[in-house]
C-alpha cells in the first residue's frame, strides 16, 4: 500500500512541477511583447499538428490522400471558426456539415 502511495505522490509531483515552476516564475516578470504574441500561436500550432494528419492521412501504410471526407468538412468549418470566433456555432456548423458529408455519395467528391 505504501508503494501505490509513493507512485501517486512521484506522479503528482511530475505532473504538477513542469506546470507549476515557469508559472511561478514568470508570474514574478514582466514578459516581452514579441514574447507574449509568440506564446499566443502555441495553442493553434498544437491543434494544427494534431488535425492535420487525421485530416489528410489514410490506409496503411499511411499515405495522403486529399478525397477524405473528413478533410472537405473541416474547410468550410475552419472559415466558420475564422470569421464567426464563436466554438459553439463552430461546432454545430462542424457537426452539421460531418452530418451531410456522410449522406453525400463519395464518388461525387471524385470531381474535385
Amino acid at each position: 500500500m505504501a508503494d501505490y502511495l509513493l507512485l501517486l505522490l512521484g506522479m503528482g509531483l511530475v505532473t504538477y512541477l513542469p506546470r507549476w515552476l515557469p508559472l511561478h516564475y514568470l508570474s514574478r516578470r514582466s514578459l516581452p511583447e514579441w514574447f507574449i504574441q509568440w506564446l499566443e500561436l502555441i495553442p493553434a500550432a498544437i491543434l494544427s499538428a494534431l488535425l492535420l494528419p487525421a485530416l489528410i492521412l489514410a490506409g496503411e501504410p499511411r499515405h495522403v490522400d486529399f478525397m477524405r471526407p473528413e478533410f472537405w468538412v473541416a474547410l468550410p468549418t475552419f472559415a466558420i471558426a475564422w470569421w464567426t470566433r464563436s466554438l459553439g456555432g463552430t461546432v454545430i456548423a462542424g457537426m452539421l456539415l460531418f452530418w451531410l458529408a456522410g449522406k453525400v455519395d463519395p464518388q461525387w467528391l471524385a470531381w474535385v
